[in-house]
């Protein structure tokens, strides 16, 4: 067998051979619409692990006819960006195209790191590719964000493996002369989760696991994973169904489940960081309203875990994921934003904001009548007093709908001074 892994060897070479993310690189997609029009702009490709980011760059670079510098996020510092800012300064021919800088697990990048970027960004030195399983918006820094497009690759759906598989088992040299029998693919997808890279490295323990014809059936794959476990982990970086558990098990009150989770992703080497934005994500959208209180616990974790690290990283980790699940819940903050703004988006009307609600800064707009007619709150009884907010033709409209006793008490104080001055 070769040395080369699986997803070496079946690496496309061009556009027409990648599998998935059409709405990216398919007929309209916009990086195919680039590449043809031979202008490409700087872009960020953020997605899960194993959906091409890697193979996607290069592939733009190989079509352009660009010279290709790459760069870790992990094993580079400011010199060695320096270095290749300057090579990408003296590859450059008349009229020839900028040559692209590939940077992987670009949000690994320090600011200052970021920084050094900003000059040839700019200056169109070179054309800059990221690469990044995280957030752009919580890892890169916004000038550069802001010179740069975002594009989100998905996982890979079953129709993709399907084709991704039947691709390796026809035209890998190696395994067309072992022979593969395909009898199941259900837990060969499970396990993939929609990772290409994670398929191939299934197909290459399977093939290193048995000798002539190798069978492909779930049951055959899940012994061979579980033989494997230490392989099959190396090939995975983060584990998505883990965190998607992980915080399903939050929002459904079980603290055990939780700390399993936890436990899992700590143990797989998953960075505290990932983690720890995740539990203010659940403290805002699932625990809400409900326990204020949790958002100000899950942000102290977020900052606890940046000093700490691992492995005391883990004790933050554990306090706020069990403060969590066992808080009371409440979404209505989630949907009361999402309706207003999917009202908003939907809602031509250029709605004036009330005379008496406008600031007065100048004589003119006192003139006018700006902030006429507001009522102080506070020189009311209760700081309260009873006037309109929204633009006309809304004055009705609800967007937020309390769900916990603790809102509706919360409410409760208004309803009551209305009835004494009625």
């Amino acid at each position: 067998m070769s040395q080369a892994p699986l997803a070496e060897r079946l690496r496309p070479q061009s556009l027409d051979e990648y599998i998935g993310q059409k709405h990216l690189v398919g007929e309209d997609g916009v990086i195919r619409r680039f590449v043809e029009s031979g202008n490409i702009p700087s872009f960020i490709l953020w997605g899960p692990p194993g959906v091409g980011k890697t193979t996607l760059a290069k592939l733009v670079a190989l079509a352009l006819g660009r010279q290709m510098f790459t760069l870790s996020a992990i094993a580079s510092g400011v010199k060695e960006v320096r270095e290749v800012i300057e090579a990408a300064r003296k590859s450059r021919f008349f009229n020839s195209g900028a040559p692209i800088l590939f940077i992987d697990e670009i949000h690994r990048f320090n600011k200052a790191q970021q920084d050094s970027l900003l000059g040839a960004v700019e200056q169109g030195t070179f054309t800059l590719i990221g690469a990044t399983t995280e957030n752009p918006s919580f890892e890169v820094i916004t000038p550069l964000l802001s010179r740069c497009q975002v594009y989100v690759l998905k996982a890979m759906d079953e129709s993709e493996l399907q084709t991704l598989l039947e691709r390796a088992i026809t035209k890998d040299k190696t395994l067309v002369e072992r022979g593969v029998r395909v009898e199941q693919t259900h837990a060969l997808f499970e396990f993939s989760g929609g990772d290409a890279r994670k398929l191939l490295n299934i197909l290459d323990i399977m093939a290193g696991a048995s000798e002539g014809e190798i069978v492909i059936n779930d049951q055959r794959v899940t012994d061979c994973l579980q033989q494997n476990i230490a392989l099959y982990d190396k090939g995975g970086e983060q584990h998505y169904d883990i965190i998607s558990a992980f915080i399903k098990s939050i929002r459904g009150s079980d603290p055990d489940a939780a700390i399993y989770y936890l436990s899992r992703m700590l143990a797989g080497g998953e960075d505290v960081k990932f983690i720890a934005r995740r539990l203010v994500i659940s403290a805002s959208e699932d625990v809400g309203l409900a326990n204020p209180n949790a958002l100000l616990l899950a942000n102290a974790c977020f900052d606890a875990v940046h000093k700490l690290g691992m492995p005391e990283a883990r004790i933050p980790l554990a306090e706020a994921t069990i403060y969590l699940a066992t808080s009371p819940k409440s979404n209505s903050a989630y949907l009361a934003v999402n309706e207003a703004m999917a009202f908003v988006s939907k809602d031509t009307t250029n709605r004036p904001v009330p005379l008496h609600l406008r600031n007065a800064p100048t004589k003119l707009m006192d003139k006018l009548g700006y902030g006429k007619g507001y009522k102080y709150a506070h020189d009311y009884e209760g700081n309260w007093v009873e006037q309109e907010f929204m633009p006309a033709g809304l004055e009705n409209k609800k967007f937020y709908a309390p769900q916990h006793k603790r809102e509706t008490d919360a409410m409760a104080w208004k309803e009551i001074l209305k009835q004494k001055k009625q």
